[in-house]
């Protein structure tokens, strides 16, 4: 199968790279084809203007986000890994969706209605953040990043979403629990295969 891996964290040395490097690897060893976009690494230009929505409207998008449009479209599965920044993706991250995730690309209007064209890929998601679990389930913000983005980005395109997965309290986490976090990044991407 087809993986395009969408990674959004300024820090090479973050664990979110080591999550990165985890996941791609086990993905290539179960025979995977796969892509990463290093958003920070390519550039990217997160900033959409008038005349990128111009020339998308008239159905000639800028060459940027033509080339991502055929990435996705080679794609069977896409990966988000990003930490949780403000209770949602890093600006870059952001940017990309908004720009790339366009009308007539990823979603239509059917009468006054939208509708999601992206049917038939998959999405997993991974992400890191700095609090720790309890502070995340009973402040509610879990479920509320889960429907900001699984329902309101990926599903509202037409994607399946297989799995949103938080590690929590990155920063004050052991080694050891770092360790059992890459593994658990290393079965997700195993659970891809079956």
């Amino acid at each position: 199968m087809n993986h395009l891996v969408v990674y959004a964290h300024p820090n090479p040395a973050s664990f979110n790279h080591a999550i990165l490097d985890a996941y791609t690897s086990e993905l290539k060893a179960s025979g995977h084809e796969v892509r990463i976009r290093d958003l920070y690494a390519v550039p990217f230009d997160p900033v959409i203007v008038q005349s990128d929505y111009d020339m998308i409207n008239r159905g000639t998008p800028p060459e940027d986000i033509r080339r991502e449009h055929d990435l996705i479209r080679w794609a069977g599965t896409m990966t988000f890994v990003f930490p949780i920044f403000w209770a949602g993706m890093p600006a870059m991250l952001k940017g990309y969706i908004e720009k790339v995730f366009s009308l007539g690309f990823a979603y239509i209007f059917e009468g006054d209605r939208p509708k999601g064209i992206l049917k038939g890929k998959k999405a997993v998601i991974i992400n890191t953040t700095g609090g720790a679990l309890n502070y995340y389930q009973k402040s509610g913000m879990i479920e509320n990043i889960r429907q900001t983005i699984d329902g309101g980005i990926f599903r509202f395109c037409g994607f399946q979403v297989l799995e949103h997965r938080f590690f929590v309290g990155v920063p004050i986490s052991t080694p050891a629990e770092r360790s059992l976090m890459l593994e658990e990044v290393r079965g997700i991407a195993r659970s891809l295969s079956s």
